[in-house]
């Protein structure tokens, strides 16, 4: 008498058979905090506390950072445009405001694939 075999598929890893993943925490460099609070206030000693905050140093080291950058970023004028108007009406006033951000780059990072062979 022959027995046949069946094909019997291999049971995945779970993720529980994983090492747990690691997350590095890397404060933000202090250029990148200077923008970040230049982004979210206006008055430099609001700017000084929040690149401050967002790195972990004094007050007193980011200061000069942040007085710099203030100094070297123009401020932004607001764009009047005068639309023509019809001959019954006064022309509008349209006021446009420019924002610059900087590109948002997303990395997706998963587990590494299993070299097949």
């Amino acid at each position: 008498m022959t027995t046949v075999s069946r094909a019997v598929k291999k049971t995945p890893k779970s993720f529980q058979d994983l090492p747990p993943i690691r997350v590095r925490r890397e404060p933000p460099t202090i250029p990148e905090a200077v923008a970040a609070a230049q982004d979210l206030a206006d008055d430099v000693e609001q700017q000084v506390e929040i690149a401050a905050g967002l790195i972990g140093l004094p007050l007193d080291e980011i200061r000069p950072h942040v007085v710099a950058a203030a100094r070297s970023k123009p401020e932004r004028q607001q764009e009047r445009i005068l639309s023509t108007g019809s001959p019954n009406r006064p022309p509008r006033t349209v006021i446009v405001e420019r924002r610059t951000r900087p590109p948002v780059i997303v990395e997706r990072r998963g587990r590494p694939l299993e070299p097949r062979r």
